[in-house]
């Protein structure tokens, strides 16, 4: 590891920076952090994948932002990933280019499988877990690993994502809520269907925005006693009428749920 390290992930809507500075031979903290809602997919999953000129410009300028940051703290070095709306985006490759010609930045696309490894590991390091399936809810996909006595033995990634579910659905007008929330459901179930039997457990670890936000949510209503969201634990079934409500309304009535109110859309 260099003495300072940057990572980007440009995911389908949010774009990360984090730099961390070495400290010894196997010790590094965290000096920087910034995000910024890109949705680089905004727009794209009605358009056969192709990245739109809006969305291309928002992550041109969060890039660029970063790089900047990146130069201030004098970065010796930097990784660049990119996910689900870049991996199938027909004009990805293209966006990739051009970045690296304007910025000097170089965008590696990384697969879902990758990425569900990456947040296996994580969790993995993280939490005192040996069996779990852990799922990172993107904006364009949701990306499954399979832990099984403390080591990742499958991964599996789903094309089921907030901003892909809220462009092909929940987007619509003069639809009623109701058939627009089967649709969506039906939609799910099918892309399950999908997702080997091994992919079964009583224990699921969230990562990623979503989950955050859902889990955030519970933990205000059920009054914990800590707002540490980190490692914090709840039965599905004890919530899932709070979780089938929230599809079901509007944006204005979503405060209600007690969720952030930047993860409205």
């Amino acid at each position: 590891m260099a003495k300072r390290t940057a990572i980007i992930d440009i995911g389908s809507n949010s774009g990360r920076l984090v730099i961390f500075e070495k400290t010894s031979h196997y010790g590094f903290h965290l000096i920087c952090e910034q995000k910024f809602k890109v949705r680089i997919g905004e727009g794209a999953y009605e358009k056969d994948g192709h990245l739109q000129p809006p969305a291309i410009k928002r992550a041109f300028l969060t890039l660029k932002s970063f790089k900047h940051t990146i130069e201030k703290y004098q970065v010796h070095k930097t990784l660049c990933v990119a996910t689900s709306a870049l991996r199938d985006a027909p004009n990805g490759k293209a966006f990739v280019s051009w970045i690296k010609k304007e910025l000097g930045l170089s965008l590696k696309i990384i697969d879902g499988k990758k990425e569900a490894t990456y947040g296996a590991i994580a969790a993995s390091n993280l939490l005192p877990v040996k069996d779990a399936i852990t799922i990172d809810i993107g904006g364009g996909s949701s990306d499954l690993a399979l832990i099984k006595n403390g080591h990742i033995v499958d991964t599996y990634s789903l094309n089921l994502g907030t901003v892909r579910l809220k462009e092909l659905f929940f987007d619509k007008s003069g639809i009623p809520m109701e058939e627009i929330n089967a649709k969506a459901k039906a939609y799910i179930d099918q892309a399950l269907k999908n997702l080997p039997e091994q992919f079964k457990t009583t224990l699921a670890i969230g990562i990623g925005g979503t989950a955050r936000t859902l889990s955030k949510g519970i933990m205000r209503r059920s009054e914990h006693s800590l707002d540490k969201l980190h490692a914090f634990t709840y039965e599905v079934e004890e919530h899932r009428d709070y979780l089938e409500k929230i599809p079901l309304s509007f944006v204005k009535s979503l405060k209600k749920f007690a969720l952030k109110k930047n993860r409205f859309d």
